[in-house]
């Protein structure tokens, strides 16, 4: 397995990758756009920080790219949607870094209330002015905060050490046990209204790209300061240039900026602002335990072990994975049968659960169907990361439902696929040992195992039709495994599913088809 790295990441991570058999790993950083697109080409895996961008164009040209794996929260820097459609995992490696991150935006905060950068540049130039460099308590102060993940809220778990007060903006959490925690949750408009100090943590996106502009400062308190640890874009640094000359921000420390490293921005030239070079997550514990973090997770995805932490895949807990595993290698027979026996093109999914399956995350059972219904009728790769992608493409309409009615079986499974020419429906369940079976097609019950050829007979329901079946076979040197035979009414239609040893080819389908009482015959292949 060949594994690229193109930022600096620790040497306990390195070593971890080096461990391995398996893998060969080459290290190559500082590499231009052009330099990167000419080599990936050649690996499974790539291993990043912030500093290496992965752009469409890297993408495309990763033709073995099984896993990008950022060493670090932030995944701004890879376009994940081009991932995606290509089936590759994109993962990272959440909270490795959350108290280095909240302890700079700490650290900014105090020393932007205290003027330390200044002083000691003064002091250490030859001067000592003392009067110059008169700061501010945090004290008492309120303190806002943008974001309240697992560094906002550590953030204000600090700031409350100091004796500050907190409110908090975040879009996507309950009010509840903020409460507890003595946080209030506030709007944006209200917490620019009051903050003596702003602090940012919330990941960059189209929502939050210039969340702070020209018309925020202007809500904002005179004299308020400004800390961001999160991600430069996230305030328009222009607007803050204004905000600061004008007078209505008394200063702002950042460690993230719109273009990295900043060395033209004017923001530099500002005494009230404070700098450090995206040093957020730059401590020696948080480097080898996001590196050792990172290393773990890109060989276990690519020994096709469990993935873990990865942003465009539904997440699975192992524990969960193992009891769920089942429930997705059923659901992906029953898509890969769908896929080869639906009559015409898939226009809509309609996937309905019942029974024991309903303690699960239903997502990755249904990605799971639709991985195994694709990879059957097309030629191009599918699996657990672009499966939505690739429908979606596609026109397939998927619908998830859920039923209490579960009928004489513990855990079922239905899918109806309708085409431009009809419908097919393929039901299936797990037994007691977790085995399992197909036990509907369209109206006809049966109970079958599905796995490896399958030959599936349409006939009248006349006596003699299974012996017919078995003579044609049995000519061809076919050897049938197990058969199930399903019908309604008595000389009506039926349905008989065979399993058998080896393939059945095209000649002996059509001797089948030439059989009076049989309508159809198909061959699956699990």
């Amino acid at each position: 397995m060949k594994i690229l790295v193109t930022d600096p990441i620790a040497e306990e991570g390195l070593e971890i990758l080096k461990s391995k058999k398996r893998c060969e790993v080459s290290i190559k950083t500082k590499l231009s756009p052009e330099e990167l697109v000419s080599l990936i080409g050649d690996y499974e895996a790539l291993i990043i920080r912030s500093e290496t961008k992965v752009t469409k164009e890297v993408v495309e040209a990763g033709k073995k790219l099984k896993v990008i794996g950022r060493a670090g929260e932030g995944v701004d820097n890879i376009d994940l949607e081009a991932a995606t459609k290509q089936g590759i995992i994109v993962m990272n490696t959440p909270g490795v870094n959350t108290i280095s991150a909240a302890e700079h935006a700490i650290s900014l905060l105090l020393s932007l209330s205290r003027n330390i950068p200044q002083a000691n540049t003064s002091l250490k130039g030859g001067k000592w002015e003392r009067g110059r460099f008169q700061g501010v308590e945090v004290y008492n102060k309120l303190l806002g905060i943008i974001g309240l993940g697992k560094v906002g809220r550590h953030v204000g778990k600090r700031a409350q050490g100091l004796g500050m007060k907190i409110i908090a903006y975040d879009p996507h959490i309950s009010e509840e046990p903020l409460k507890k925690e003595g946080i209030e949750l506030v709007d944006l408009k209200e917490l620019f209204s009051r903050s003596d100090y702003i602090t940012i943590h919330t990941p960059l996106s189209k929502e939050t790209k210039h969340l702070i502009g020209e018309k925020e400062f202007h809500l904002m308190k005179e004299g308020v300061r400004i800390i961001n640890c999160a991600r430069g874009g996230i305030i328009d640094e222009s607007a803050l240039y204004k905000a600061i000359k004008s007078g209505k921000v008394a200063g702002a420390a950042l460690d993230v900026f719109e273009k990295e490293p900043p060395l033209t921005s004017p923001l530099l030239s500002l005494k009230e602002i404070i700098v450090t070079p995206h040093l957020g997550a730059s401590t020696q514990e948080a480097q080898e335990k996001v590196a050792k973090e990172i290393a773990g997770q890109v060989i276990d995805a690519l020994s096709g072990k469990i993935v873990r932490n990865a942003v465009n895949i539904p997440s699975i807990d192992g524990d969960v994975l193992e009891k769920i595993q089942p429930y997705l290698s059923l659901s992906e027979g029953i898509g890969r049968l769908l896929g080869q026996v639906s009559p015409g093109r898939i226009q809509k999914i309609e996937a309905s659960y019942s029974g024991e399956v309903l303690d699960y995350n239903l997502a990755p059972i249904t990605i799971s169907l639709l991985k195994g219904l694709l990879d059957a009728i097309l030629h191009e790769p599918v699996n657990f990361v672009n499966a939505l992608v690739v429908a979606k493409e596609r026109g397939i309409e998927v619908i998830e439902s859920k039923t209490s009615e579960r009928g004489d079986l513990s855990n079922l499974i239905t899918v109806l696929a309708r085409t431009d020419q009809g419908e097919k429906l393929i039901a299936g369940t797990l037994l007691s040992k977790n085995e399992p079976r197909i036990v509907q097609i369209d109206e006809f019950r049966i109970d079958a195992t599905p796995s490896g050829f399958m030959l599936i007979c349409s006939n009248v329901d006349k006596p003699g039709v299974i012996g017919k079946i078995g003579t044609v076979l049995g000519k061809h040197k076919i050897n049938i495994a197990a058969l199930q035979y399903g019908r309604k009414d008595f000389g009506g239609q039926a349905i008989v599913v065979l399993n058998v040893d080896n393939t059945v080819p095209k000649k002996v389908l059509e001797e089948l088809i030439k059989v009076k009482e049989i309508t159809e015959a198909k061959l699956v292949k699990l």
